[in-house]
């Protein structure tokens, strides 16, 4: 069963489906090197990426993160302020140590190959490792394809139907409706139940414990990000804009009477300056839309009254069954849907989540995460330079704005609404599904190409 432990994961930035995922599938493959005893007989590793990897691979640091990987780097243990010293010494001296230990030629201009011509049938996002003796005879392959959320599955396994959830799960849902009816007949909040199914795979300290440190790590990247200054990576010159912001608004002597939404949009950008600079993030559900739950959370925290660590849980736990969801029945990578599987989805987890905390029935709560997502079907995902920058950033903070507005229209009605979100979620699956491919995570159309025109 997907929960809080899968959706909101600690990494880097700049991507999920292309820094976070890539690092692990790497890790992965390099780990299995060593577990099956093939290590200390590889003289060389190459990696191909394909597709959406390869045509935004190097504004989103692909390549570094599968040398991170393939170093014995993961993306929640590893220190951000040392990966790119890490890669660079890697590419200075032509040598990678294979899973940390095993020292191997490594040249990432010729080894790492970025390939946005060969078919990738299975999934968009999809990257292959091989690995070869001293005499040059493949000894090793994989390949694997990042779904977006930083989570992997090797290729093989992309489109086969996802397992039922797991019978020691209390809950089992599958859909909305599944959802709200298991919770009705238990007398439970979304929240509750999410946290007994929690609670029956681990230990309830260990449950508590992940909420806390979610929390922590969301709050500390928002903080580092407005307290920032500077350029962002990647060559667009984009310009830091969390700390000005935070800046002006504390020296206004008179609260201006749209001052709320600029400390909300204020909290995204924060965190999205923080994930394009490679910082500590926490996909929710990924990294490109990694602003708007934290955002929103803030604005909780900060300025609802009433505000507390219990009520912070049980937006994480509601927020985690909306992006369950989302991931069972849709797509959360814009390689797949566009951006309305990303900052759309973070939008309806962000809605349900704050209208929970502020006391919303099961039904207003299905109808804040209908809200959230109704509004941004059809939305492209098109970063110019495949960077995580424009309209990225911007778009998280718009994101967090339409999730308290969706949490506010459902707290005024009484969870009565024409369209469920279970087909809202089908909608969004179909209109991904249709949208042509340059606008899904390639950088071949809308923004992407038309900025020169602006």
């Amino acid at each position: 069963m997907i929960g809080v432990f899968e959706l909101f994961k600690i990494g880097i930035g700049p991507s999920s489906s292309h820094t976070v995922g890539p690092m692990k599938a790497a890790f992965a493959f390099a780990d299995a090197l060593a577990s099956t005893g093939t290590l200390d007989s590889v003289a060389r590793v190459e990696v191909a990426l394909y597709g959406s990897l390869a045509w935004t691979g190097k504004g989103h640091g692909t390549d570094k993160a599968a040398m991170l990987g393939l170093a014995g780097e993961v993306p929640d243990t590893i220190d951000p302020d040392n990966a790119d010293a890490i890669v660079a010494e890697a590419r200075n001296l032509q040598r990678l140590d294979l899973a940390g230990r095993h020292p191997i030629r490594f040249d990432a201009m010729t080894d790492i190959v970025f390939d946005g011509v060969s078919d990738t049938p299975k999934h968009p996002n999809t990257l292959a490792f091989r690995a070869y003796d001293a005499s040059g005879a493949l000894i090793a392959e994989e390949r694997w394809c990042s779904i977006g959320g930083g989570f992997i599955v090797p290729e093989a396994e992309v489109g086969q139907p996802t397992p039922p959830a797991a019978a020691s799960v209390p809950y089992p849902f599958r859909n909305a409706r599944e959802l709200l009816a298991m919770a009705e007949r238990a007398g439970l909040s979304i929240a509750d139940l999410v946290l007994a199914n929690e609670r029956a795979q681990r230990p309830a300290d260990e449950v508590v414990a992940h909420l806390d440190r979610v929390v922590g790590a969301m709050m500390s990247c928002l903080d580092r990000g407005i307290s920032t200054e500077g350029e962002l990576p990647g060559g667009l010159m984009v310009k830091r804009r969390a700390k000005a912001i935070r800046d002006r608004l504390l020296a206004r002597n008179d609260p201006s009477p749209h001052e709320i939404m600029d400390w909300v949009s204020l909290y995204a950008i924060a965190v999205n300056e923080e994930n394009a600079a490679g910082g500590r993030v926490v996909t929710a559900p990924t990294n490109g839309a990694a602003g708007v739950v934290p955002a929103t959370l803030r604005y909780y925290r900060d300025h609802t009254p009433g505000a507390s660590r219990e009520g912070m849980h049980v937006f994480l736990l509601t927020a985690s069954a909306i992006g369950a969801l989302f991931k069972m029945n849709a797509s959360i990578s814009g390689a797949e849907v566009g951006c309305q599987g990303e900052v759309g989805v973070a939008c309806s987890m962000a809605a349900a989540g704050l209208a929970a905390s502020l006391g919303a029935t099961n039904a207003q709560i299905e109808n804040a995460a209908e809200i959230g997502m109704e509004h941004h079907l059809g939305m492209t995902c098109d970063p110019i330079a495949g960077l995580v920058q424009v309209p990225c950033i911007e778009r998280n903070a718009f994101g967090a704005i339409s999730a308290v507005n969706a949490a506010s229209l459902a707290l005024h009605g009484d969870g009565t609404h024409i369209v469920s979100l279970d087909k809202v979620i089908v909608t969004m699956r179909e209109t991904g599904r249709d949208m042509a491919s340059k606008y899904k995570e390639t950088s071949l159309g809308g923004l992407a190409v038309n900025l020169p025109e602006c």
